[in-house]
């Protein structure tokens, strides 16, 4: 054999039919050690399910990883759960997702356990460290996301459009409609090239399964809110399920629509969900687990364990089921100009959501005075200059507030 054959032949990948207990004890390790948000847990998912164990080739990943990025929805667990599926079929998928979600989702729900019996100075000034770790973490974020989705004046100006729209019109309303209207002017702009990209991926979803699974997507996001009011329980269904539903850009973006769901409701007051947020940038694995923090704290009922589950499995849930409603058709679909089109303008749109939730309710709820300020930007120099992991932000952050609330 020769040299350049057993090059091809190491490149190739495995085949598949592995095991659900193999993809399990993958994305378990992966679970406790992706730290840095989507775009690093697809950097660790590469290494780990192409590189070392072949699971897929590079061209296959990069086809998965661009739908899952094209879809509302938390990008990296999507991938996850469809490299799950890609290995051991649908039982695949479901261990993927466990395994990679419940070790964050289980150190959010202790540390909403243990927070409220923090006390004393240096107790307050470490929640309020975490709050400000937010500030410099959604600053950062929204700097990358506007040189990667606005790199023009016509998405700029989407992106400006939307933060004075969420100005009149704030809450969820407000952010569907900027998104909607980001997305018209960007079908009018017709950026889309109609490039084509092949596929290289064989999951066990018919078509009839995939409308079913859209059908079901839409099903839920209009009955939902018809039966909040029914049931407490239907009510936070209603409002997580709806935010999962309108994540587009990234796992930031969800501060916002949370906010709006349940900081604006009353459930959670603002001075919990930022020290959630800010505990949650510590955490290894997807950022959605935030919603495990913030059922457990939910002021009425459902809350605690029940209320944790609940929210966890509603956030997630619309965005496996559009990933499942898409998988048969995407190819197609994402060669349409005009369909890359609407998407770059939504997502320009998507900026100027999360830059507005970066003044309210980041800004105005983490500093006080010019001492939290200058905490906020070491943190932000640390993470754009510096490339500091966001975790290590968060633990440092969290001293200099304890610092800070002993100095006086």
């Amino acid at each position: 054999m020769t040299e350049g054959t057993t090059a091809a032949k190491e490149q190739e990948p495995a085949a598949a039919g592995g095991t659900p207990g193999e993809v399990f004890a993958a994305f378990l390790k992966l679970g406790l050690s992706s730290f840095g948000g989507p775009i690093a847990h697809l950097g660790y998912f590469r290494d780990e399910l192409v590189v070392r164990r072949r699971w897929l080739d590079d061209r296959a990943y990069a086809d998965l990883v661009a739908l899952c990025q094209f879809l509302p929805g938390p990008a990296s667990s999507q991938v996850g759960f469809a490299l799950g599926m890609v290995r051991a079929g649908w039982l695949g998928a479901f261990a993927a997702f466990a395994a990679f979600t419940l070790p964050s989702a289980l150190l959010l729900f202790a540390f909403a356990l243990t927070a409220p019996t923090i006390e004393g100075p240096v107790g307050d000034g470490v929640l309020h460290g975490l709050k400000v770790a937010a500030v410099a973490i959604v600053a950062q974020a929204v700097w990358g996301m506007a040189r990667n989705l606005c790199p023009d004046r016509e998405r700029a100006a989407i992106a400006v459009l939307a933060v004075a729209a969420l100005s009149f019109v704030p809450g969820a309303f407000g952010m569907v409609g900027a998104i909607a209207i980001g997305a018209a002017i960007g079908l009018a702009l017709g950026r889309g090239t109609g490039k084509a990209v092949d596929s290289h991926l064989a999951v066990p979803v018919s078509r009839g399964m995939a409308v079913g699974a859209v059908v079901a997507f839409f099903a839920l996001l209009i009955l939902l809110p018809l039966l909040a009011g029914q049931a407490q329980a239907l009510a936070v269904l209603d409002s997580f399920y709806r935010a999962g539903s309108l994540v587009f850009g990234g796992g930031h973006v969800v501060l916002p629509l949370l906010d709006a769901e349940v900081v604006r409701s009353g459930w959670v007051t603002p001075d919990i969900f930022l020290a959630g947020y800010g505990a949650a940038q510590a955490m290894p694995g997807p950022l959605f687990t935030f919603a495990a923090y913030l059922g457990a704290t939910l002021g009425p009922e459902p809350n605690g364990a029940p209320g944790a589950i609940l929210a966890l499995l509603a956030i997630f849930l619309p965005g496996f089921l559009l990933l499942v409603g898409v998988l048969p058709f995407w190819n197609r679909f994402r060669a349409m100009a005009k369909a890359q089109s609407l998407m770059q303008g939504a997502n320009a749109a998507v900026v100027g959501i999360l830059g507005s939730a970066l003044y309210s309710p980041v800004f105005t709820t983490a500093i006080a005075n010019p001492r939290d300020l200058a905490l906020a930007l070491a943190g932000f120099v640390a993470l754009t200059a510096w490339n500091a992991p966001p975790w290590i932000v968060v633990g440092l952050s969290a001293l200099g507030g304890a610092l800070l609330a002993l100095t006086g």
